[in-house]
């Protein structure tokens, strides 16, 4: 089977400003298409958003973004849900949190202190019970990071 799975990350028109921040990050290439790209009147408000927007890295890294029609906001928490720890655990409204793992930890906190960059940081990158280096932050735009580095399951 050949089937990946690669995140689809839906923005309130901001889609464009999050594919070049996590290029930044992560490195790669992007490729995007508007609306008007796909035949919706130039002049008509929102043609210019991302309809189809992907960030494909050479090391397999790769996510999809797209601006949901009719939203324009830059209040990513709008759309996005809370997170936050409290009492040793994590309460969250999100429906997901996307999880970056690496190998080492000099490999995540290069990761980190990128993705860190006008984020709001949950759970400082440290180490735990179970990772040598675990940290969570919601980013500039509103997706909430696990970051960790992988470390053997010993249960």
């Amino acid at each position: 089977m050949s089937i990946k799975t690669t995140t689809h990350l839906n923005f309130p028109g901001t889609a464009a400003d999050a594919l070049a921040f996590y290029q930044s990050v992560f490195g790669g290439s992007v490729t995007s298409a508007t609306y008007g790209d796909f035949g919706m009147p130039k002049e008509v408000p929102g043609a210019e958003k991302i309809v189809f927007g992907q960030l494909e890295a050479p090391d397999g890294f790769r996510l999809m973004a797209y601006d949901i029609p009719g939203q324009d906001s830059a209040d990513a928490a709008a759309t996005a849900g809370t997170t936050r720890r409290e009492n040793g655990t994590t309460i969250t409204d999100r429906t997901f949190f996307q999880s970056l793992r690496g190998q080492s930890l000099a490999e995540v906190d290069k990761l980190w202190g990128a993705l860190a960059d006008g984020a709001q940081i949950i759970e400082p990158l440290a180490a735990s019970a179970w990772s040598p280096g675990f940290g969570m932050l919601t980013d500039r735009f509103g997706v909430t990071w696990v970051i960790d580095v992988e470390a053997p399951y010993n249960g």
